[in-house]
């Protein structure tokens, strides 16, 4: 009876369903040599981030990190991730589903994506890498202003 009304009830929802690593992989191509170089590595971050809609109401927001490390042309390793939430967005205004989607998701699942990632690098045998803070609110922002700038030039 209660989740019927819950149901009925019109206001927003937001919550965490679960947070999880669904791919994680780590190469080192280089291993046991790599390990006399003592120089400090050029470490490279790829990151993005899809969502999509499992169920009424409930999200699936994917954040796919690639850190690359190289000491000048040799690879020290490489690592690719998915750190994966499933949310539940009920009753949101559609202006605030999409930072909801597109800021807050990222910003939930970021933390734990850099956890993993600072864990096995320092269990590889690495001095641990700790990725910086990524704002994702600004990076909604930027691709917002490429959507409308197309539009804005077309019209010209």
């Amino acid at each position: 009876m209660s989740d019927q009304n819950t149901a009925n009830n019109n206001q927003p929802v937001f919550s965490i369903d679960k947070i999880y690593v669904k791919d994680l992989s780590m190469e080192l191509p280089n291993a046991p040599k790599i390990f006399l170089n003592r120089e400090q590595p050029n470490i490279e971050l790829n990151l993005s981030f899809n969502s999509e809609k499992i169920d009424e109401g409930i999200y699936q927001t994917v954040l796919h990190a690639v850190i690359n490390a190289k000491i000048g042309t040799e690879q020290m390793f490489l690592i690719e991730i998915d750190q994966v939430g499933i949310f539940q967005m009920r009753n949101i205004p559609e202006d605030q589903f999409e930072i909801l989607n597109n800021v807050e998701c990222p910003n939930i699942l970021f933390p734990y994506l850099r956890e993993a990632v600072t864990d096995l690098t320092n269990r590889a045998g690495f001095a641990p890498v700790i990725l910086a803070p990524v704002n994702f609110a600004y990076l909604y922002q930027q691709k917002q202003q490429a959507q409308v700038a197309p539009a804005t030039n077309t019209i010209n």
